[in-house]
């Protein structure tokens, strides 16, 4: 696909709420992939100052306007009505709140992660399985049954959740062909668990390493990352969790199961910022990474789970392992260090970043060549030579971003979706362009491999697939 290729025709409105990095990096791809979306037929309604200038820039309409459970009907209800198209990119607005306001006008919807309103990841009246990723996720997919039919609301679409999945798809296929098991492109959830349970595939990470650096330091008293850093801690202070497989001998001694919903995952009692496993990408290496939450991680294992007569007999453990760029491993440090109090300053590293990539794929273990690597590198010059506005992380996910309201665009009526039920070789072909290499790599490494005799610890050496291996304690 050509950087200035137009993907589809849309003539409605359009209002992006949220214009952090991930707003301001999609807004120039809309605008030149989209035939139809003038500058006039779009507007931002944010919770601050930052953007204003690049929207003026295009001449989009811009509101420093927080929506809240109070107002965001009367500021949104003037803005999108039936055809229309809402993009969801803001934290602390309930994902759910605005899909059902979609559902009752018409219009389509999207979003990069379910969020609640603000407070919900931390109220300590609600117990960890309910303020969880997997609780949120339930809430979101309830909605289904009220709106069957209605337009479409792609949930959780950006890199990772998002992109992942797709990836995984690939991955899967690309494993087959090296492996010698034959098979077509599978045309249902069922068809694709009964491969992933073929090859043998145990677990899934979602394994990250972000190197890009600056030249400002990271100062005391600072939160320095390379996307949203209210983001970032709220997922950090959520309880870390994982999609839990079938091959799993036992629990963590702080694992804890949900007591409602789909049972594809469990949590772990600290948060995810307190988490670290042991994961592997072809670059980096083995290293350590945060064990932060994710929704791809519970839709992942639920999407590719095998049931027969009503039983779960395969299902792989899922979860995100992410080493962020060392200024923000540093942030992090020092924010657990404050008993989760958020420093005064925060800065998302834009302009400064002098070098470094976004090495950001899915790791597939346990099938008969170990363990396979397959994901997007893209460096800062590439993302900067693509598209404006971005860096290497805000570019894998706004050109997800870009890709998923295209389908939704194509598929106009399927009411509440999640990325592994999309067309995955649609999304990939859109994004692909911005995601610099696109790569697979298998390796030998497992979470046994060179380890410290000198520091014991319960390990299970008959299955290094074992969650109990990749977590670091």
């Amino acid at each position: 696909m050509a950087l200035d290729t137009k993907l589809c025709t849309f003539t409605g409105r359009m209002v992006i709420v949220g214009f952090g990095s991930i707003g301001q990096g999609v807004l120039p791809l809309l605008l030149r992939h989209i035939d139809g979306l003038t500058a006039d037929r779009i507007t931002i309604v944010t919770a601050e100052e930052r953007g204003r200038e690049e929207a003026e820039h295009y001449g989009v309409a811009f509101h420093n306007n927080p929506l809240d459970n109070d107002n965001f009907f009367q500021i949104l209800k003037p803005l999108i009505d039936k055809g229309d198209f809402l993009v969801n990119l803001s934290v602390d607005v309930s994902s759910v709140a605005l899909i059902e306001f979609c559902q009752r006008v018409g219009a389509f919807y999207t979003d990069t992660c379910t969020e609640p309103w603000a407070g919900g990841y931390t109220d300590s009246s609600l117990s960890p399985s309910l303020r969880s990723n997997y609780a949120l996720r339930e809430t979101a997919l309830a909605l289904r049954s009220r709106f069957e039919g209605g337009p479409t609301a792609l949930i959780t679409h950006g890199a990772n959740p998002g992109l992942v999945s797709h990836f995984v798809k690939q991955a899967l296929l690309n494993i087959a062909a090296d492996t010698g098991v034959e098979t077509d492109i599978p045309a249902d959830r069922d068809g694709w668990g009964r491969l992933a349970q073929k090859l043998g595939i145990k677990t899934i990470h979602v394994a990250e390493r972000d190197t890009q650096v600056s030249n400002q330091p990271k100062q005391i008293g600072e939160f320095v990352n390379t996307w949203s850093i209210d983001g970032f801690v709220g997922e950090g202070c959520q309880p870390a969790e994982l999609g839990w497989g079938t091959h799993e001998k036992a629990l963590p001694p702080d694992g804890r199961r949900h007591e409602f919903g789909c049972d594809s995952a469990i949590y772990l009692m600290r948060p995810g910022a307190a988490t670290r496993v042991r994961t592997w990408t072809p670059l980096e290496g083995p290293f350590h990474g945060f064990l932060i939450t994710h929704s791809e991680a519970i839709s992942i294992s639920d999407y590719f789970t095998v049931r027969e007569g009503g039983k779960v007999v395969y299902r792989p453990t899922c979860h995100y392992a992410y080493h962020p760029c060392d200024d923000a491993v540093m942030s992090l440090h020092e924010l657990v260090g404050k008993n989760y109090n958020m420093q005064a300053e925060q800065r998302l590293m834009m302009h400064e970043i002098t070098g470094g990539m976004d090495e950001l794929g899915v790791l597939l273990m346990g099938h008969p060549k170990g363990a396979y690597w397959y994901g997007s590198r893209l460096d800062i010059d590439t993302a900067r030579s693509l598209a404006p506005y971005n860096n290497a992380t805000s570019m894998q996910v706004t050109s997800t971003v870009l890709g998923g309201i295209v389908w939704t665009l194509e598929n106009p009526t399927r009411g509440v979706v999640e990325p592994d039920e999309v067309d995955f070789r649609r999304v990939l072909d859109i994004a692909a362009p911005y995601l610099g290499e696109v790569v697979g790599a298998y390796g030998d490494w497992t979470p046994l491999q060179d380890r410290n005799t000198l520091f014991p610890e319960d390990i299970d050496e008959d299955d290094p697939w074992q969650f109990k291996n990749f977590r670091v304690v």
